[in-house]
């Protein structure tokens, strides 16, 4: 319940050194007097009608002196919004417990900083006018901000107050800059509390270690990360390209696939061997510190040869992970004519167990989606058709801007392909591929 009562005093707006004592205010709250023999059986029916706030226990205990007996009583705080008389109680129920009109009145109380939560002190100091903090990100101990302009000034006070509200926070961090294109880790300055970068954190069950200063690591791809992790299965084969500390490939190899993972970052290298070193999964694991098309070119070709020489069935499935979104389209053109004519020969005849590609990018404007496309075949040289097996939204990034992955398999036309195709080309066989699954869609409704 939204009440203008219960929030921090109008004179905090503003403020940019944070005033624990400016938030202190003093309201007439209403409240029930009930005996402590009675409070079990009375709570249940003001359950909706209590006042909830941070750190303010809305049952106290009250002693009072009944004649030479002192009796000990419940006071029970209501929410002022919900409750402005006696007659908003459910006045029959408590009357059958004896509680009457008696028993309910008001009484002052002091609020303070400790009774709102992190965003409530927020929307209460910055600027009406303007969009506020909506979010951040928490790393182990660390929080980590993406301030916009306008809010910088506050920032010694948001990091403030986020150290005393958030639990298990020591370090308040703001991204200074955008990502480092080579190594894809952030800028940042340090706004409040330890210097300290050194994280462990839990993701999908599995604990990651990492100097977050040092390397890219971002929560909001959790969900993404764990998609990916249920479609492998036992036995399966995983090339990650950007492997980072290993969100993908440290689960995958604990599911017993067998990861070959990547990263140019030395320190997220570093990372990658301790975490896989960590969950006792380095015999399925096989990590590199090289560029991502050398990786591809002298690692996973070699690897992928011998595995369709020495066990083509289709047992098991081959993924290919590149989940670098700035940049990652702009290795694509590796795969076309992957394979050269000596390389190809003993398997021109063969059905071969063709990797899975999962490339992740970044689309702006109105339609992101037809637009990664574009972006997967005008770098890939190639258009997508049967072998595209979807794309995924995987969240908005800022305004007309989102991140996707496209997923699609490579074939023999692609790694024996080495001439790109021009722009007529991949859109005609866009549109044609579009009216296939055009037609598909009303045959199954057909069905339906």
């Amino acid at each position: 319940m939204d009440c203008a009562l219960l929030k921090p005093p109008e004179e905090v707006r503003g403020m940019l050194e944070l005033n624990r004592e400016a938030f202190r205010k003093h309201i007439k709250l209403p409240r029930l007097r009930v005996p402590e023999r009675d409070s079990n059986k009375v709570l249940p029916l003001l359950k909706k009608l209590l006042l909830k706030m941070e750190k303010l226990r809305p049952v106290r205990p009250l002693s009072e002196m009944e004649g030479d007996i002192q009796s000990t009583m419940r006071e029970i705080l209501l929410h002022p919004l919900a409750v402005k008389s006696w007659d908003c109680l459910p006045t029959a129920e408590l009357e059958k417990h004896n509680i009457e009109s008696g028993n309910f009145y008001y009484a002052d109380l002091e609020l303070n900083y400790d009774n709102w939560r992190a965003d409530e002190i927020f929307k209460s100091v910055l600027p009406i006018e303007d969009e506020g903090l909506t979010s951040y990100s928490r790393i182990g101990h660390i929080v980590h901000l993406n301030l916009r302009d306008h809010i910088l000034p506050y920032k010694d006070l948001i990091g403030q107050v986020l150290l005393d509200k958030v639990p298990g926070c020591r370090t308040v961090v703001n991204k200074a800059a955008t990502i480092d294109n080579t190594y894809r880790n952030f800028q940042m300055e340090l706004i409040c509390g330890e210097q300290q970068y050194q994280v462990e954190t839990i993701e999908n069950g599995i604990l990651f270690e990492f100097d977050f200063s040092r390397v890219y690591w971002n929560p909001r791809l959790s969900t993404e990360h764990e998609r990916i992790t249920k479609m492998l299965n036992s036995n399966d084969v995983l090339y990650d390209v950007f492997a980072g500390v290993g969100p993908f490939s440290v689960p995958a190899a604990h599911k017993k696939c067998w990861v070959l993972a990547n990263d140019l970052n030395p320190e997220s290298y570093k990372w990658l061997q301790h975490n896989g070193k960590r969950k006792k999964c380095l015999a399925h694991m096989k990590t590199f510190n090289k560029d991502g098309r050398a990786f591809l070119l002298e690692d996973v070709k070699p690897d992928l040869l011998k595995r369709w020489k020495e066990d083509n069935t289709k047992n098991y499935q081959i993924h290919i992970t590149m989940n670098l979104p700035a940049m990652a389209v702009e290795f694509l053109d590796v795969f076309r004519g992957f394979l050269n004519a000596d390389e190809a020969k003993d398997f021109l005849n063969q059905t071969l167990n063709y990797p899975t590609v999962h490339v992740y990018s970044f689309a702006k404007g109105e339609d992101t989606k037809t637009r990664v496309r574009e972006l997967v075949e005008e770098n890939l040289g190639l258009p997508l058709g049967e072998n595209l097996e979807g794309i995924h939204f995987v969240r908005n990034v800022a305004p007309k801007k989102d991140m996707y992955r496209v997923s699609f398999r490579l074939t023999k036309d692609i790694l024996l392909t080495t001439a790109k195709a021009t722009s007529q080309q991949i859109q005609l066989k866009r549109a044609a591929s579009v009216l296939l699954e055009e037609d598909l869609n009303i045959a199954n409704k057909v069905k339906c």
